[in-house]
């Protein structure tokens, strides 16, 4: 079996979504997005947008990195590495933001 970032990712967001006792439609309601997307990203058939990732993140109370770590992260989420990645990505992912809302700005 093929395992690439999408697949890390589809894994993942299964495993959050299951960890908070949620069906896929009761993710996709608080997340506002559709049942069918959550599905498809589930099933490694759909790449989300940025902004889906950002609905899902906070409907699951977690950072969008979470959706990206190895499967086998508890011990490395307690590490001064993961710390450091998610303080590289959480600041590339506000630029990004903030470039987006500046353009977007009439």
């Amino acid at each position: 079996m093929k395992f690439d970032i999408q697949t890390r990712l589809a894994h993942n967001l299964k495993r959050l979504r299951k960890n908070l006792n949620l069906t896929q439609f009761e993710l996709a309601e608080k997340a506002n997005i559709s049942e069918a997307m959550v599905k498809s990203i589930e099933l490694s058939l759909a790449w989300p947008s940025d902004k889906t990732l950002s609905q899902l993140s906070e409907a699951l109370n977690v950072d969008v990195i979470n959706f990206f770590l190895p499967t086998n992260t508890e011990s490395f989420i307690n590490s001064s590495l993961f710390s450091n990645i998610k303080d590289i990505v959480t600041e590339n992912y506000n630029e990004y933001l903030q470039t987006i809302l500046s353009e977007i700005k009439i």
